[in-house]
C-alpha cells in the first residue's frame, strides 16, 4: 500500500500525458497535426489568418503585443505586417467591418474566433477549412461537409482550388448526401502545401485560444521532472526509515 501511494503521482502524470493519444478513435475527424512548439508554423499561421480571416473574424482576447512576444516577433514587425486596422500594439485584434455590414453580407456578424479551438477543437477547424465545395444553391456559392449551410465562403479557394461534391443515393427525405469531394480545378498550391497552410492557420487559432499554453508546456516538463525526482527522494527516505523494521 505504501509503494502504491508513493508512486501514484507519477502514474497519474503519465496517464494525463497519454490521454490525448488514447482519446482518438474510429470515425473521428482526421488529426490536424498541430505543433505549438513549431514557432515558424505559428508565424505563418498568424500571417495567413490576418490576411484571409481577420477582415471578418476578430480575436478579441488576443492583443497584438502579446502575439509579438509569444511568436518571436517584434512589435514593429507585427504593426507593419499583421495590423491592418491601425490599432495600437496593446489593443485587441478586432475587425474593421461594421456590425451592420456583417449582417448585410452574411445574415449576421461573423463570430469572434478567440476560443474556437477550445469549443470545436483543432481537428474540427482543419477539417472545416478543407471541406468547402461549390454549391450554386447557396447564396454564398459554397457549402461545407463539416458545417453544412455555413454562411462563410471559401476564402482559401485560390490556394486550395475548386472542389465539387459527388452525391450518393437520395434518402427517405429526398436529400442526397455528399459522399466525397473531388478537386475539379487545381489551386496555386499542391494538396500537400495546402494541408500545411491549413495546419498553420489551425495552429495559430489553437495558440490564440490559450496563449499561456506555450509557456505552460515548457514549464510542465520541468514540473514532471521535479515530481519524479521528489518521488525518488521520498522512496529513499522511506527505505531509510524502514531499514530496521522487520
Amino acid at each position: 500500500m505504501t509503494k502504491f501511494k508513493l508512486f501514484l503521482p507519477v502514474a497519474l502524470l503519465a496517464g494525463f500525458a497519454a490521454a490525448p493519444a488514447l482519446a482518438a478513435g474510429p470515425g473521428e475527424l482526421p488529426h490536424a497535426g498541430v505543433d505549438l512548439d513549431d514557432q515558424a508554423s505559428l508565424q505563418r499561421g498568424a500571417k495567413l489568418y490576418m490576411n484571409y480571416c481577420s477582415g471578418c473574424h476578430s480575436l478579441k482576447y488576443l492583443r497584438y503585443s502579446r502575439m509579438a512576444e509569444d511568436l518571436g516577433l517584434t512589435e514593429d514587425q507585427v504593426q507593419a505586417n499583421l495590423n491592418f486596422i491601425g490599432a495600437k500594439p496593446g489593443e485587441q485584434v478586432n475587425v474593421a467591418m461594421a456590425v451592420e455590414d456583417g449582417e448585410r453580407f452574411f445574415g449576421k456578424m461573423p463570430p469572434d474566433l478567440s476560443v474556437i479551438s477550445r469549443v470545436r477543437g483543432s481537428n474540427w477547424i482543419a477539417a472545416y477549412l478543407k471541406s468547402f465545395y461549390l454549391d450554386e444553391t447557396r447564396p454564398v456559392g459554397w457549402n461545407n461537409t463539416v458545417f453544412p449551410n455555413a454562411s462563410m465562403p471559401n476564402v482559401l479557394w485560390e490556394m486550395q482550388g475548386l472542389q465539387h461534391a459527388e452525391y450518393g443515393a437520395a434518402d427517405a427525405g429526398g436529400e442526397r448526401p455528399v459522399e466525397k469531394l473531388v478537386l475539379a480545378q487545381a489551386g496555386t498550391q499542391t494538396p500537400e502545401q495546402f494541408d500545411q497552410t491549413v495546419r498553420d492557420i489551425t495552429a495559430f487559432l489553437e495558440y490564440a485560444g490559450e496563449p499561456a499554453a506555450l509557456k505552460r508546456q515548457k514549464v510542465g516538463v520541468w514540473v514532471v521532472l521535479f515530481l519524479a525526482f521528489f518521488t525518488f527522494l521520498a522512496w529513499l527516505l522511506k527505505k531509510e526509515y524502514w531499514r530496521d523494521v522487520h
